[in-house]
């Protein structure tokens, strides 16, 4: 019988590579004999252009220098989600980096992949921030064709506390 596909999706943010340390220790765990999930973890990389942004003179000079930067970001994203991996004994796991929005390239990975199941993590945006930013994990919600986990790291009790 053919293993279920779960797409992790990272970016370079803590809360991503919780998620992926979460997921890895509840489905993954080395002392299971056998995960019922292949797993494909993804990094969303963003155009150049749309790094930048602005369009106007000189913009041309300096898209190479942020294509650069990005391909940087992508290797360290996934030389970290290598780590994470080797840590929790993971080690059949299939590492993508896709040029695009971060909420289309979950979506597509899915559907490339016939995956069962999404994992993004949150950042735990107000609904301000998520308004102006956009939700990668709210739009995954509701436009992905399969199952979506969103993965919360939890405050720190000093957080918590100063909240109230």
């Amino acid at each position: 019988m053919e293993k279920s596909v779960m797409v992790v999706g990272i970016d370079d943010s803590e809360h991503s590579f919780y998620a992926l340390d979460w997921t890895l220790q509840h489905f993954f765990s080395p002392w299971q004999d056998n995960s019922p999930f292949n797993l494909v973890i993804v990094h969303a990389k963003p155009s150049a252009a749309m790094a930048v942004g602005i369009i106007g003179p000189g913009t041309a000079d300096v898209v190479p220098y942020v294509e650069a930067d990005l391909k940087k970001i992508a290797g360290r994203v996934l030389e970290k989600a290598k780590e994470i991996c080797s840590a929790q004994l993971v080690k059949d796991v299939i590492l993508e980096v896709v040029e695009g929005d971060p909420r289309n390239v979950l979506c597509e990975t899915v559907d490339k992949h016939h995956a069962s199941m999404l994992v993004v993590g949150s950042h735990g945006y107000g609904a301000i921030k998520r308004a102006v930013l956009g939700s990668v994990s709210d739009y995954c919600a509701h436009h992905a064709q399969c199952s979506v986990m969103i993965v919360k790291k939890p405050k720190a009790k000093n957080e918590f506390a100063a909240t109230k």
